[in-house]
């Protein structure tokens, strides 16, 4: 149905106003952003076939800014509307990593990580920097897609935690399979820079692997011994 004729008080931004924007559907949500639809189609029929052509809220939240300017009616205002959106959910989950304790709530980080990297269809890997505190200092992603044990070196890790001046990292890597369990690449790749950490004075304190649904902590696993 068209919002046109929806009732006044079922209209996606009244209701948003009169109810809570949690009552909302993504696709209400997302047309409540739009503002308008186009030239024959109204705005929650684009909203809703452009979240379907994305594969869904999650497909469209790992779109890059080229892709959302795909779907047909959809100019740069708009797509800048939605790219900013995204980029504050983003910012709010990197927020909660930085209210920490990072170290005891492995969770907080492979939350963030479902809500920054979980709908990407290749793997990625990365270290998070932490201060003496165990305080987020930045989350570096370092490769995108396939990945083996011999590509990361721990020069590539302990660089940005030495320019970062941190105390200790947390390794962290997706899975876009959907199962989190470590392969013994990685619980030996994660041995091998614990090991390398050891001698510059900063600590592995965990590698956490995580998909949209799930998550692994090594150091829970009692694959990792923080020293």
């Amino acid at each position: 149905m068209r919002v046109a004729e929806l009732a006044q008080d079922d209209r996606p931004r009244e209701r948003l106003l009169e109810k809570g924007p949690e009552t909302l559907t993504d696709a209400e949500l997302v047309a409540v952003l739009l503002r308008t639809g186009t030239r024959g189609t109204d705005v929650l029929e684009l909203a809703e076939r452009w979240l379907a052509e994305a594969g869904g809220l999650e497909g469209l939240a790992a779109s890059d800014r080229r892709s959302l300017l795909k779907p047909n009616g959809v100019g740069p205002a708009k797509a800048s509307i939605i790219a900013a959106a995204l980029e504050l959910g983003r910012r709010l989950a990197r927020l909660s990593l930085v209210r920490g304790p990072i170290l005891d709530r492995p969770e907080v980080v492979a939350d963030y990580l479902a809500r920054s990297f979980g709908a990407a269809r290749v793997e990625k890997f990365g270290v998070i920097t932490l201060d003496a505190r165990n305080r987020l200092i930045r989350v570096h992603e370092l490769h995108t897609g396939g990945r083996t044990h011999a590509e990361v070196e721990p020069s590539q890790i302990f660089h940005n935690a030495i320019l970062d001046n941190a105390h200790a990292v947390i390794l962290w890597h997706t899975h876009p399979s959907g199962d989190p369990s470590p392969s013994e690449d990685d619980v030996a790749l994660t041995r091998r820079l614990a090991d390398a950490g050891r001698l510059l004075n900063i600590s592995v304190l965990d590698h956490v692997v995580a998909t949209r649904s799930g998550f692994v902590s090594m150091r829970q696993r009692g694959l990792l011994q923080p020293r």
